[in-house]
């Protein structure tokens, strides 16, 4: 019997504006753990309060989420910005080399919003994403990937919202659906 982890190794991005791409990315996540292999699921510019989080860590899946501050970068002076693009160009470093020792899918998750907030250095990335190794999936989600990106991923998803309550109702994110 082959190992499945011998067909691992491409690069995913789930993007666009529309919902769904951190729930797509989750549901590889809990099929990746549920077929056996190591996950690693990475998030950027979020608390770390969503919902699935907790769900995937009680299925075996490595979380790492938060941020230094509980305010969106725009709202962030220079000095909290810095400290910001400092933690999360760790993180990436960090889980970079966490998930070519030990795992098997590197799921990040929100990155493409840490580049365009110039948290984290798409150039630095892109290095990262080429020098991986060779059989370690990777999951990259959020909005307006760059050509370079899309060209680099073996595969390329672009959600795309036709309709949504917020705009029609007014109605908030839910606990449960939207988070």
């Amino acid at each position: 019997m082959t190992d499945i982890r011998e067909k691992l190794g491409k690069l995913h991005l789930y993007a666009g504006d529309g919902k769904g791409k951190t729930t797509a990315a989750a549901g590889l996540a809990v099929r990746a753990s549920g077929n056996g292999l190591k996950v690693l699921f990475v998030q950027f510019l979020k608390s770390g309060k969503s919902a699935e989080l907790q769900q995937m860590e009680k299925l075996g899946i490595s979380v790492v989420s938060g941020q230094p501050f509980t305010k969106f970068v725009f709202q962030m002076n220079a000095e909290e910005k810095q400290e910001s693009r400092e933690f999360f160009e760790h993180r990436l470093e960090e889980v970079f080399n966490k998930a070519a020792a030990d795992y098997d899918l590197l799921v990040l998750d929100e990155v493409l919003g840490a580049i365009s907030t110039e948290m984290v250095a798409e150039e630095r990335l892109l290095e990262l994403l080429q020098s991986k190794p060779g059989q370690l999936e990777v999951v990259v989600t959020g909005r307006d990937p760059s050509a370079r990106l899309i060209a680099q991923s073996d595969y390329y998803t672009e959600m795309k919202m036709h309709k949504h309550p917020y705009e029609s109702e007014g109605l908030g994110a839910r606990a449960g659906i939207e988070y």
